[in-house]
């Protein structure tokens, strides 16, 4: 984002490191939830950290890949206390420590719903908490979640289970891989293939299966032509051309020199100061040649100013596992949100029934099941801060009308949260008119509470609100029906009602007008007593009423919640006061009622207005869910993503449907070429390329490009198609591209979408992702991509002039002549002589005009030989800046 920090950035991301305790393994029970059935294991890591897998009396398990374990955890899922048998299983008797402090349950899964655990016990309890710390470690390592291609191939080749074969991981062409054999020399039979591959064997294996006639193409273009190597020179030229990034500073980011070129020749290739296509190749698919720079991955923008800077990842309706309407909550949700980066979770608190007085967590007026409040308080202890240490905002809407109800889930929060729960302003963040809010900084490791907030009043106008009709009372204890009316002679019926957010029903209309099916009917929160008012401090809801009344007031702790049709609104009616609006106070953004299927909207549209806490259904992880995991997924996946400075600056004034650029901001001009795909279905079928960007409206391309489609060959096919260009990327902080891979019937294979402003130029291979932003292994693309500064056409010959001097006096002359040409009678010849002269007479009338205008500038310059272009250069600079002038 715009918000980096200046100065060439200090890499924190550390490389995978796998203890010894792990590598060697350690003594485990293992069962599965679905099985009492208990099995002694050894539980091992490979040393790269590419597989979690154990031993089975000497036979190894399938491997899981610790990067898509969600959580490494001594908290096991499913209670072993109601578990007679398999508790009585677990105990040996004679064992140290309590069973609950050995458990280590792993968590994975395609999305954040279906999820599949598998539960282990060790034998000493500092044994369990090791091996929970550091799979989470490894789980959540950023390097390891990005490793290059060449990592990539490496990890195939490290652990090919032995009960699939090399013809089902290539399943996608028989013939194909039989040759591939053959020409490795090794057996083309389906037995014991795996036991004769070394990992050079894997990748002459892998090079021979999927050829790569573009790369030579390449290496040929740049240099080699008919030799088989490139020198220092040329590969130095290659990188610092083509490869690097022109948008970077050359003082902070110098061009490689070819020192530091010769040292690459020697990690990639065995010769001396030339590389051959082999080494080319590992060249490309190498660390260096990563799609997005280590530093963009890492934690690397100002986290000291207000907490309405910053973009940050929000969940609606966190407990949902499904629809709106019906399906279950679960506690394990809270769990899994949080651990993938969200930093804002919602609570609907609900009073619980009367036997047991414990508050619950359902959605309204639905067929939902209920959750345990203390349960889902619980579960946000024990991740909040496991995957970043920035504040988590809890957005409470509290419909709970107990009063001792109410002081249980203040006490839940302060005794189970402990000290990380800010129950008191910061004393340099008053809450006052005209103050800031305090900074993720300074809010690290903290809890912030969402909740109404009682003003000071007497106790007379403190009286409760009622929550509800005579439906509300009606509501079951667990399944959320509406039961008939026992009235005789009524008929039955059964209703209904979406929810709304508390912010909008707080203070309702006068003129009683119903709420619309958007924002939903389900009636007003509870009063909130003084035990949970008592919690809430830089996080207060308010009805909205006008950006204008926001701004007099000044208040930036409180803060307006807006459903998405509501925010739409605004946004189409005050652009300019909703992004004026969200530089102090946050705004949240909310599903509208009627996506009782879960779906959501795009975020993008209101990022766009600096809206901060623009909140998702997380388990559905469609394209705007996909938007949100791709956006959330830089800045160290800390949560928070600083806005652009405009967006901050009092001074400034952003208008997000601007269609000029913004003041301060350098435009881009982005091109994408898709070169070729790499083991893209393990099914023979055609596959095809879309590419797509989601920006301000100006810049957003929907469907943007299509190749078409490869026939039959989803394992290396390539496309000769031109390059799609963006031509002005008016905001590339605020812009993401994104490439999707789909089979010709549409399925959809993977994708990866990169942010402008991340993207890196060259030749690049992109490692594509699952729709929940997962790595997959093998399948990936090679692209070309171009990205610079955005010029107008009026200056596109000047700047091209200043880039290339030469070839710009020599076109200057070629079209000299073309013009004297058109100008010759029939029987005259051109005057190479005269037109040479005339180029350099107009070139010194533009250099004599300059001067006249700038005399400080010498005009006794010496115009020939070597010195005319540099004179040429001073001269179109100078005449570029009159023409801006």
């Amino acid at each position: 984002m715009a918000g980096a920090q200046p100065g060439v950035h200090a890499l924190q991301l550390k490389p995978v490191s796998v203890p010894e305790s792990l590598r060697k393994g350690s003594k485990f029970m293992k069962w599965d939830d679905d099985s009492t059935a208990v099995t002694p294991v050894t539980l091992r890591v490979d040393p790269q950290g590419y597989f979690l897998y154990w031993i089975d009396q000497n036979k190894v398990s399938d491997a899981y890949t610790p990067s898509l374990i969600e959580k490494g955890g001594t908290k096991t899922s499913v209670d072993i206390n109601k578990d007679a048998k398999l508790r009585e299983l677990l105990d040996m008797g004679n064992m140290v420590g309590r069973i609950e402090n050995k458990m280590l349950t792993v968590v994975s899964g395609p999305d954040m719903v279906n999820i599949t655990y598998l539960n282990f016990m060790a034998f000493q309890e500092d044994v369990a908490k090791e091996w929970a710390e550091e799979l989470f470690d490894l789980a959540s390592n950023l390097l390891a979640q990005n490793m290059s291609r060449e990592s990539c191939l490496e990890k195939v080749s490290l652990f090919l289970p032995p009960t699939c074969s090399i013809f089902r991981m290539f399943s996608a062409d028989r013939k194909r891989v039989e040759t591939a054999l053959e020409n490795c020399n090794l057996p083309s039979g389906r037995v014991g293939i795996r036991k004769y591959f070394t990992l050079e064997l894997y990748k002459i294996f892998l090079s021979n299966i999927c050829p790569r006639p573009e790369i030579d193409t390449i290496f040929s273009e740049i240099g080699a032509k008919s030799r088989p190597y490139l020198t220092v020179e040329q590969l130095t030229d290659f990188i610092n051309n083509k490869q690097r990034d022109p948008r970077l500073n050359e003082i902070l980011y110098p061009p490689l020199k070819t020192e530091q070129v010769e040292l690459l020749i020697e990690k990639y290739e065995p010769n001396v100061r030339q590389i051959s296509v082999e080494g080319f190749t590992r060249y490309l698919s190498g660390d260096e040649n990563s799609v997005v720079p280590p530093e963009k991955l890492d934690q690397n923008e100002d986290m000291a100013l207000p907490l309405s800077h910053y973009f940050i990842n929000s969940s609606h309706n966190t407990y949902l596992s499904a629809g709106q309407l019906a399906g279950n909550s679960s506690v394990e949700m809270y769990r899994q949100v949080l651990l993938s980066g969200c930093r804002c979770v919602e609570l609907d608190c609900w009073k619980g029934r009367a036997t047991d007085e414990e508050p619950v967590i359902t959605h309204g007026f639905t067929m939902t099941t209920e959750i345990s409040f203390k349960e889902v308080i619980e579960a946000i202890a024990e991740c909040a801060f496991k995957t970043s240490p920035y504040p988590v905002i809890l957005s409470f809407e509290n419909h709970v009308d107990s009063p001792k109800q109410q002081a249980k889930m203040a006490e839940y929060c302060r005794s189970i949260f402990g000290d990380a729960l800010l129950t008191e302003p910061l004393e340099k963040y008053p809450l006052e008119p005209g103050m800031p809010l305090p900074s993720p900084q300074e809010l690290m490791g903290k809890i912030l509470i969402k909740n109404k907030k009682n003003s000071p009043k007497s106790p007379e106008d403190n009286t409760k609100k009622k929550l509800s009709d005579q439906a509300c009372s009606t509501l079951t204890d667990s399944s959320g029906v509406l039961e008939p009316s026992p009235n005789p002679g009524m008929v039955p019926f059964f209703l209904i009602i979406l929810e709304a957010e508390s912010e909008d029903e707080e203070d309702d209309d006068d003129d009683g007008k119903k709420s619309s099916m958007d924002e939903g009917t389900a009636g007003s929160e509870a009063f909130a007593t003084e035990e949970m008012s008592n919690l809430v401090n830089y996080i207060q809801p308010v009805k909205f009423h006008s950006f204008e009344a926001s701004k007099k007031v000044g208040r930036s702790y409180q803060m307006s919640s807006f459903v998405e049709t509501k925010g739409l609104e605004q946004l189409t009616k005050s652009p300019v006061e909703f992004v004026e609006y969200n530089k102090l106070q946050l705004s949240r953004i909310y599903p509208k009622g009627t996506r009782v299927d879960s779906s959501n909207y795009m975020p993008q549209v209101f990022w766009n207005a600096g809206c901060q806490l623009v909140a998702l259904n997380f388990q559905t992880i469609d394209l705007p869910m996909q938007l949100n995991l791709g956006m959330y997924e830089y800045n160290g996946k800390s949560g928070y993503r600083l806005k652009p400075e405009f967006m901050r600056r009092p001074d400034k004034h952003f208008d997000p449907f601007t269609e000029n650029t913004v003041d301060g901001i350098v435009a881009n001009t982005l091109s994408v070429k898709i070169i070729s795909g790499q083991f893209l279905s393990d099914k023979k079928v055609g596959t095809y390329v879309e590419i797509e960007m989601f920006g301000l409206p100006v810049d957003t391309r929907r469907k943007a490009f299509r190749t078409k489609t490869s026939q039959g060959n989803a394992v290396n096919p390539v496309w000769e198609e031109e390059a799609i260009t963006f031509k002005k990327v008016v905001l590339p902080t605020l812009a993401s591209l994104r490439i999707a891979v789909f089979e010709e019937g549409g399925k959809f294979i993977g994708h990866r979408i990169i942010p402008v402003s991340a993207i890196r130029p060259g030749y690049r291979y992109i490692g594509l992702r699952n729709e929940k932003n997962q790595a997959l292994t093998l399948p990936a693309l090679f692209v070309y991509v171009e990205v610079k500064d955005y010029v107008p056409d009026t200056f596109a010959d000047v700047i091209e002039a200043l880039s290339n001097p030469i070839r710009y006096v020599n076109l200057m002359e070629q079209r000299a002549k073309q013009l004297a040409a058109l100008t010759l009678e029939e029987e005259e010849e051109v005057d190479c002589h005269l037109t040479t002269h005339y180029i350099k007479d107009a070139n010194l009338t533009v250099r004599e005009t300059a001067f006249e205008r700038y005399p400080s500038i010498s005009p006794n310059l010496p115009v020939e030989k070597g010195n005319a272009n540099s004179v040429l250069l001073s001269a179109l600079i100078v005449s570029c800046l009159l023409a801006l002038l």
